[in-house]
């Protein structure tokens, strides 16, 4: 017997299962699952005035939801591992009959205007600071993104989250979503925004250098490429592991050492930069000849790793180059014209919103000048690179800012202002798939996500199937 109890001013109503008979609750019997949060709805809708009345949205199986809001029910967390054995805080919500789960990533090279990850006790102190302030979570909307961000700010009281974590914050955010959009019936994508229906390309890294890979690596830190000839994500996919496995290839024909990979699934050769550039561009002429698809080439510089603040230069370790600021410019500027490159990434130390505002002018518009630790996902610096015309492209990173509601924020302005936005993963990342379903319902024109490895293989794969559940979706226009 199948007994629902629905919010109707002040009276109850109880719904029948005819199919077994009954005629209401008896003495000793068991609520169900799907009862509860309909008592619970029903008490929130009366505290709160709301006069709704008693009809039912939907019913699916064992999920019965009205219009009322889903309410979090319970919540913990622990400390878990990511990809490359960091530890994050999952966290683990329930909230409409069902249960969201996220793992916070991590990142090698982070901005210094970051969320803090963890509290002052680390992890584990941050994953057990959440069972003292649970409670203030409990009973808020885990559908209501920025809602929900708002509560999470001010439990920690901090402007970084310095106090709960980062990490935390994440965690509890992104399973909030979960557990909704799950609760919903929708994909999580469809939560954040209904009407959603671009896919964005994926943005491959070939050839990793930096702090994500060894010394005897390139400096710069990634090579990327990305097939915006490609009319469907499976293409685009299956493209950018064919330019992988052919640099690969070359790189195993030319060296006399095994070449590893790096945290995101590119390769770390003992070469300069510009040899690594000059192979990934090479590998990616290559495939775009045979599968008659253009792909194009990308730097993320992050220019942070290689300045000195004590001279002022940046240093290239792997060829010995040093240069000043505007030596930078002119080098950065030099390479995407000899390269064509379409996409540069922090060309510039995190602190010079004029000097990316002058090659961004310089570009004239032809190149993707992209900040990342520039804006750390933080909109007060993105208000500042709006007014000083520092780039054209936007990094969104849910955990440099700490919840999913913050960083639809950052995104809802960076698109309002013009920019292009990446959605990104971190280089110490988990099988968590729902950075698909962040940049289609940010509306992101390019997915970052390494290229292979499970834990970047769990986002190709989850944007795939979005593409096929999204059945009118398109690929984004990148200008």
């Amino acid at each position: 017997m199948l007994h629902l109890r629905l919010p109707c001013r002040r009276q109850v109503f109880y719904l029948r299962d005819e199919g077994k008979g009954g005629r209401g609750p008896g003495k000793g019997s068991r609520r169900t699952r799907a009862e509860e949060v309909l008592l619970q709805a029903d008490a929130d809708l009366l505290r709160r005035r709301h006069r709704p009345g008693p009809s039912v949205l939907r019913q699916e199986g064992h999920k019965l939801l009205t219009g009322s809001a889903l309410r979090i029910q319970a919540l913990s967390a622990r400390v878990a591992f990511n990809g490359r054995g960091d530890p994050g805080i999952e966290a683990e919500l329930s909230a409409g009959g069902e249960v969201g789960r996220a793992l916070s990533p991590s990142g090698a090279s982070r901005g210094i205007h970051e969320a803090a990850p963890f509290s002052p006790g680390g992890p584990d102190e941050t994953a057990r600071l959440v069972s003292t302030y649970k409670r203030r979570v409990i009973g808020e909307d885990a559908a209501d993104l920025r809602g929900l961000a708002s509560t999470i700010k001010k439990i920690d009281g901090t402007p970084n989250y310095s106090r709960i974590g980062g990490s935390a914050a994440y965690s509890i955010s992104l399973a909030a979503a979960v557990a909704a959009s799950s609760a919903r019936g929708v994909l999580p994508c469809r939560l954040i925004d209904p009407r959603c229906n671009s896919l964005p390309y994926p943005l491959g890294n070939v050839i990793g250098g930096g702090k994500h890979a060894g010394e005897k690596s390139p400096s710069i830190q990634e090579v990327l490429v990305a097939p915006l000839g490609a009319r469907s994500v499976r293409e685009a996919i299956q493209l950018n592991f064919d330019v992988h496995s052919r640099v690969g290839r070359e790189l195993s024909s030319r060296l006399p050492y095994p070449v590893g990979r790096g945290d995101e699934g590119g390769w770390c050769p003992g070469l300069t930069d510009e040899e690594a550039i000059q192979l990934a561009s090479e590998a990616a002429r290559e495939v775009a000849d045979k599968s008659g698809r253009k792909i194009r080439v990308g730097v993320d510089f992050a220019a942070g790793s290689l300045y000195n603040p004590k001279d002022g230069r940046y240093w290239y370790r792997a060829s010995g180059k040093s240069v000043d600021r505007e030596g930078q410019l002119s080098y950065v500027a030099e390479l995407c014209d000899r390269f064509d490159l379409f996409y540069v990434e922090d060309p510039l130390q995190e602190e010079d919103f004029d000097g990316f505002a002058d090659l961004t002018s310089s570009l004239r518009g032809k190149r993707l000048v992209v900040g990342d630790d520039l804006y750390t996902t933080n909109l007060e610096r993105l208000e500042e690179g709006a007014r000083r015309k520092s780039t054209s492209g936007v990094i969104v990173k849910v955990n440099q800012v700490g919840t999913l509601g913050e960083a639809q924020e950052f995104s809802s302005s960076s698109k309002k202002g013009g920019q292009t936005l990446i959605a990104s993963h971190r280089s110490g990342d988990n099988e968590d798939p729902h950075l698909a379903d962040i940049a289609i319902g940010f509306g992101c024109a390019l997915m970052k996500c390494g290229i292979v490895g499970a834990e970047r293989t769990a986002k190709l794969n989850a944007l795939l199937m979005r593409a096929e559940k999204l059945d009118r979706a398109r690929m984004a226009k990148v200008d």
